[in-house]
């Protein structure tokens, strides 16, 4: 047993003082406010839940600070992208992987939710080990102290244009498998484990034909399931030309939305869009610092709120990884399209940043006994929190903030250092070779 102490901590009713965490194999059993210190390790700052990372693009962290040559469009910026992809086998993998990761655990992130489409050689032949690939990202969370959800991703089709869907180009031979059930006989062979969660995804309508869905949304029951859905203008435009529905009437249509759904995104969707998520009580994950990065647009997350939608958040392509200021944008993105502040509680803030069951780990997100031993604890004495009021310190706090890093009572952080060391080291070592060759 293991016991911790915080002067603050964030319970599920609210702020309360003193707290004592006590840890067996992993889980609280029991969370005790109100008490000394006594034999407890202190942890500084104000305690909060493990974050949950929804939606990661886990190579897509080698493009920060590379896309802004000359402006450009997610399309050109998709550009970049492919010639990433195409560089990366299961070594190079495993090391970008592991050390984005890192930054996630140090940012206070416990569990990931990676969104997973780079599956086989660059030619599109699978390796010997088919899953090759997703072992990699399975080997690379567990080095890093994350919780990995793998997000197996069905991507068939180049795109969605006036004559229908357009065939893989060579840049994207290597995320197919050539339909869905090839596709679901491959993820079926990837086994879950004690730290690996094994999902499902339809990487979009525009990369997954309409007939091929259903075969998807079987194969994924009763795991989660995410989408990518209206990023940007143009799915919308090709998806009412091609079928005579929205990208989420479609998945409607198709079976695909439900408690176990999240889409992702979800930036241009009209009412009945907002409506038909919420009605199927699926969840919407936004991630406002690529929305923005990108110039997607600000998605209508209170609305989806408000119709029955869940919320959760991740960091997507990386630009930025901070959990805790992805939730102050979900807040401060509504004000800028509204002009009203409040538009969030920093309670449903936390809600959204830690919403590990939309991932597929449910006792994970709240410091409750029983559940699994997640603890953050957050510096309130540095020179952006100083004078913060602990119950509202993801708006003023940043992941530099994060001190100490706890999952299922292991420590990944501690004095904001994680345990691989230097990530900083592991990130250019990773980095610089796919630039190099470029």
């Amino acid at each position: 047993m293991t016991a911790y102490w915080a002067e603050s901590a964030l319970l599920p009713d609210g702020l309360a003082s003193s707290v004592r965490f006590d840890i067996e194999d992993g889980y609280f059993t029991a969370i005790t406010p109100d008490q000394s210190q006594g034999n407890a390790q202190r942890l500084p700052g104000v305690v909060i839940p493990g974050l949950a990372n929804c939606h990661s693009h886990a190579f897509h962290r080698a493009l920060r600070g590379r896309t802004h040559h000359g402006g450009g469009t997610f399309w050109t910026w998709r550009e970049g992208m492919y010639s990433v992809a195409a560089q990366l086998d299961p070594d190079s993998y495993l090391a970008l992987a592991r050390a984005t990761y890192a930054e996630m655990a140090l940012a206070g992130v416990t569990s990931v939710g990676e969104f997973h489409y780079v599956h086989h050689q660059p030619d599109g032949t699978p390796y010997d080990d088919p899953n090759a690939m997703g072992e990699a990202l399975r080997q690379a969370a567990r080095e890093a102290g994350v919780r990995l959800t793998l997000l197996d991703t069905c991507y068939l089709a180049g795109g969605l244009g006036a004559d229908g869907h357009e065939p893989l180009s060579e840049q994207q031979r290597r995320f197919g498998d050539g339909d869905a059930e090839a596709w679901a006989s491959r993820v079926a062979a990837f086994e879950p484990d004690a730290n690996t969660v094994v999902g499902a995804a339809i990487h979009s309508v525009r990369a997954v034909p309409r007939d091929q869905i259903s075969t998807v949304v079987a194969a994924a029951e009763g795991r989660p399931s995410h989408a990518h859905l209206s990023e940007q203008p143009a799915e919308n435009d090709a998806c009412l030309a091609a079928y005579g529905l929205t990208p989420t009437a479609l998945l409607d249509a198709e079976g695909a939305l439900g408690e176990m759904t999240s889409v992702v995104h979800a930036t241009h969707l009209t009412d009945d869009d907002v409506r038909r998520l919420g009605d199927s009580s699926s969840t919407a994950c936004f991630c406002p610092t690529t929305e923005r990065d990108l110039a997607d647009g600000i998605g209508p997350a209170r609305a989806l709120l408000d119709a029955g939608a869940g919320l959760s958040l991740g960091s997507d392509q990386h630009a930025v990884i901070d959990l805790i200021e992805e939730a102050r944008a979900l807040e401060m993105h509504e004000r800028l399209a509204t002009g009203e502040r409040g538009r969030f509680t920093p309670t449903q803030l936390l809600d959204a940043a830690t919403a590990h069951a939309s991932i597929g780990w449910p006792e994970a997100g709240r410091i409750e006994t029983g559940r699994r031993a997640d603890l953050v604890a957050v510096r309130t004495s540095t020179r952006r929190t100083s004078g913060s009021a602990p119950d509202q310190i993801l708006l003023s706090a940043t992941a530099e903030d994060v001190d100490t890093v706890i999952r299922d009572g292991q420590v990944v952080v501690e004095r904001g250092q994680h345990r691989l060391g230097d990530v900083g080291r592991l990130l250019s070592e990773a980095i610089d070779p796919l630039w190099r060759n470029a």
